[in-house]
């Protein structure tokens, strides 16, 4: 498991905790309600980082009878519920409060107290926001923070950067709104900038929904692992051809692999051993995440471009 990650959430819990405290008292010094809004959105924020913290603890419990390939998908079970939290309470939430304060404006009151909070909080948030970037751009390789986001196989190094990009364009948009109805004493700007918020997180939400969801009912190597895996075992001496390939992750750190192998017809049993067992070893040496292997020995009887 990897420590980073747990880097990466504890920063961004220890932030997020006081970045709430600050935003509700602005709040309630001001009336602002792209404040209460944020404020709700730290909250939930600070929800989901002890939820991530927890899906990593529950997935280290060992293999049982009901749960024989361990429970290192419950860090997935875990991530789906915070992009609901993430939803319900902070998108939900704001675009109501942001619509009643569209239709119902008042006023906000002690405004360079909203604007100081707003400054404070952007710079914590920037912090945990640097943090889970410095952890997370080992992982991600020469690809696209996007394609990190699409093809981590570990899910809460994606979840706490998305969460963390939502937070500092939501202040944005709350400082922008607060500045607004100063500069032109309509406060309606400030509802506007509270849907504005909510929008955002929706959006966020159901992109790591449906990232959680893919991973929560199975994803096989990447493209790159389901490579290096097929050139590990074709190229063990007595293996004439990978008949057929299924890989899953089991939970971020364990991937399961399942292949059928043609050998010769002349080869004999202790020599089948020997194969497989040399192929399981370049297997691993080749993607260090595969933690079970079953490969099945078959005589190849499938025509060449064929598959069974």
């Amino acid at each position: 498991m990897s420590s980073g990650s747990t880097r990466a959430i504890l920063a961004a819990l220890g932030a997020n905790a006081g970045i709430a405290a600050a935003k509700f008292l602005g709040f309630a010094v001001t009336g602002s309600s792209a404040l209460l809004a944020e404020a709700v959105h730290s909250v939930a924020d600070t929800g989901n980082q002890t939820l991530l913290l927890w899906g990593q603890r529950a997935a280290r419990r060992a293999a049982d009878a009901d749960h024989p390939f361990g429970h290192g998908r419950t860090r997935y079970f875990w991530s789906f519920v915070v992009a609901l939290v993430l939803f319900t309470l902070g998108a939900v939430f704001a675009l109501y409060e942001g619509y009643h304060k569209i239709v119902a404006p008042t006023a906000i009151s002690a405004p360079v107290v909203a604007l100081s909070i707003l400054a404070v909080a952007i710079a914590l948030e920037t912090y945990s926001f640097s943090t889970a970037v410095r952890e997370s751009r080992p992982l991600r390789g020469t690809g696209s923070w996007w394609q990190f986001i699409r093809t981590s196989r570990s899910p809460e190094l994606p979840v706490v950067l998305l969460e963390d990009t939502g937070a500092l364009v939501g202040l944005c948009f709350a400082l922008a709104g607060v500045g607004l109805t100063v500069l032109t004493g309509d406060p309606v700007w400030d509802g506007v900038a509270t849907v504005g918020i909510g929008v955002l997180l929706g959006v966020i939400a159901v992109i790591l929904m449906v990232e959680m969801y893919s991973l929560l009912i199975g994803e096989g190597a990447t493209a790159a692992e389901d490579a290096a895996i097929r050139a590990a075992v074709t190229g063990t001496d007595n293996v004439d051809r990978l008949i057929h390939l299924r890989t899953q992750y089991l939970g971020p750190d364990e991937l399961l692999v399942a292949a059928k192998i043609a050998v010769a017809a002349d080869v004999d049993l202790a020599t089948v051993a020997a194969t497989i067992d040399d192929a399981e070893a370049r297997i691993r040496a080749a993607v260090p995440a595969v933690r079970l292997i079953y490969l099945e020995p078959d005589l190849d009887r499938t025509p060449p471009g064929g598959r069974r």
